[in-house]
């Protein structure tokens, strides 16, 4: 069985293609959207609802928002031992992987994971790995933008279509312009910010209500801080449904009351909606396309909800978005369409999905000003960005002096004219016969870039036809296969509460999350969750049940108070 995945950075979702179409499975909740948090409780790891509530109750225990680190070296440290961001994500899929296989009731090997289609060569690659890390194949990657288009259904209209998928999740923002047309699903353009999502807009809220306090944020414990955050993301999401939202919410000694509109939080939010249109423009132009030739607008990712969103698509393209699929769970739908067509499900019509390369890739050239002086360190583009894939591009270069002894072929990611503020992804030198004239000493590059995002750079001296190879499978920065072997060992010793107990586990969270929100239920709070550790200590599962549910009764009467 090939399953379909949302790795969000706020929620990730897991689904398959089944006779009834695309199916989400629940976790031990109930729930289809697991929180992308990780919380380390003594020598036991704690993936999900249980760990978001423990970021008030043990902040520095618990973390999240880590896919925006993929790519990276970062670790960050968690009870006595660090994990990488590839580690993180890696905890979390074997958590949805174990809710898949609980509802299947079969081995999981195989995934399709959605990446954001402005994911670079090291954040795909660092998806790859924590596939791996979590006992997986990852049997492809597929663009966000492009699995919202499968949940859609638009792969299936008769007449050829245009259409721009607009995606703005928890942390990231895409947008994609695809074509369908005789069974091909064609990436136009694709272009986005992955430090741009549902969380920015948050932080916004965040400063505001700090600074009309006069609050400095290091002045306030971590649990303050995070019993903020999740009362202002309630605001937040009040604001999608009514013109105005109330807080009151207790720090330090002090209460503190603070009322925001729709209007004022779409002036704080102002900045954030100039940020989404640039990508948006960027696409439409790549692409040659003016608003009047899409056929549709898509509106995908959970902070897509909010109506300064809308407002602004409709603005730009004259026109109401598509919204009818949950844009909470479009992309995890699209993702199982997307393992069903691996699979050759046969219900499915065979659809062939091509891509783009979603960044610009070329090497470094010197140029001469008009007195003749060399100024190295210039972008020589090869492979444009957002050119379909696979491609393989090619391009001649000469040494800049007669008498150099090496010429180096730099390889770089990026859209900036100097490679300094561009990303270097490796190199190949070659020695040089200084017996030889300049253009005998001349080469040939050509880059070759697959679906996988896979880079192969070769070049070809034309005195003697030697080839130099350089294939980029491993960025700077990433596992190695050698670390990844080591680092799946060392996840093998965590200890992951069984699926079963997931339930108890994340309603004594969720207990002691009130507890430090509520200052004058705490004796009521240390009451019940003395008497709820007593009941699972007894490994009684009917009583264990009964008692959980009066509990959680409780609890949802006194956070309804709040």
């Amino acid at each position: 069985m090939i399953v379909g995945i949302d790795l969000g950075t706020t929620h990730s979702l897991i689904g398959a293609y089944t006779e009834q179409g695309s199916k989400l499975f629940p976790n031990a909740l109930g729930d289809l959207l697991t929180p992308s948090v990780v919380s380390v409780d003594g020598d036991t790891v704690l993936v999900g609802q249980a760990a978001r509530d423990r970021l008030i109750s043990h902040p520095e225990r618990t973390v999240a928002s880590f896919k925006r680190w993929m790519g990276s070296s970062r670790e960050t440290r968690l009870g006595d031992r660090s994990f990488r961001p590839e580690e993180l994500s890696a905890l979390v899929l074997r958590s949805l992987l174990a809710d898949a296989e609980a509802a299947l009731g079969e081995k999981i090997t195989e995934a399709v994971i959605s990446v954001p289609a402005y994911f670079s060569d090291a954040q795909r690659k660092a998806t790859r790995s924590a596939g791996e890390l979590a006992g997986v194949r990852v049997e492809r990657l597929i663009n966000e933008p492009t699995a919202a288009a499968l949940a859609y259904g638009l792969q299936n209209r008769e007449q050829e279509s245009r259409f721009l998928v607009f995606d703005l999740g928890g942390g990231t923002f895409d947008v994609s312009i695809l074509e369908s047309f005789d069974s091909v699903f064609e990436v136009h353009a694709s272009a986005g910010d992955n430090f741009l999502g549902g969380e920015d807009f948050l932080d916004a809220l965040v400063e505001a209500f700090l600074q009309d306090h006069s609050l400095r944020k290091h002045a306030i414990s971590a649990s303050e801080y995070g019993q903020l955050r999740r009362r202002l993301e309630v605001l937040k999401r009040e604001l999608g449904g009514s013109a105005a939202a109330p807080l009151q919410i207790t720090i330090g000694d002090n209460s503190y009351a603070w009322n925001v509109d729709e209007e004022r939080f779409a002036r704080l939010c102002e900045p954030l909606v100039q940020r989404m249109r640039a990508p948006i423009e960027r696409a439409m132009r790549d692409a040659k396309l003016q608003p009047a030739q899409l056929d549709e607008i898509v509106l995908v990712g959970g902070a897509s909800r909010m109506p300064l969103v809308a407002r602004l698509v409709s603005r730009m393209f004259g026109r109401l978005p598509l919204r009818h699929v949950n844009p909470d769970q479009a992309i995890a739908l699209g993702a199982s369409v997307a393992a069903g067509l691996k699979s050759r499900n046969a219900k499915l019509d065979e659809i062939i999905l091509t891509d783009v390369c979603p960044y610009t890739l070329g090497t470094q050239i010197g140029r001469r000003d008009p007195n003749g002086q060399v100024h190295d360190g210039y972008f020589h583009p090869i492979i444009l960005r957002n050119s379909t894939v696979p491609i393989s591009r090619e391009d001649v270069f000469y040494p800049m002096h007669e008498q150099q002894q090496q010429l180096t072929i730099d390889i770089f990611q990026g859209e900036n004219p100097l490679v300094a503020n561009n990303i270097k992804l490796g190199e190949i030198t070659l020695d040089l016969d200084k017996r030889r004239s300049h253009d005998e000493n001349g080469v040939t590059v050509r880059f070759t870039y697959d679906i996988n995002g896979l880079l192969q750079v070769e070049v070809t001296e034309h005195a003697t036809q030697r080839r130099h190879e350089l294939l980029l499978e491993q960025n700077p920065g990433l596992l190695t296969p050698e670390e990844i072997r080591a680092r799946l060992a060392a996840l093998a010793e965590l200890k992951v509460h069984p699926r079963n107990q997931q339930e108890n586990i994340a309603v004594l969270a969720r207990a002691e999350r009130l507890y430090e929100e509520f200052l004058h239920e705490r004796s009521q709070l240390q009451d019940w969750i003395m008497q709820f550790r007593a009941i699972l200590d007894t490994q009684d599962v009917a009583r264990i049940a009964h008692h959980r549910v009066q509990l959680v009764e409780a609890l949802d009467a006194l956070e309804a108070q709040a």
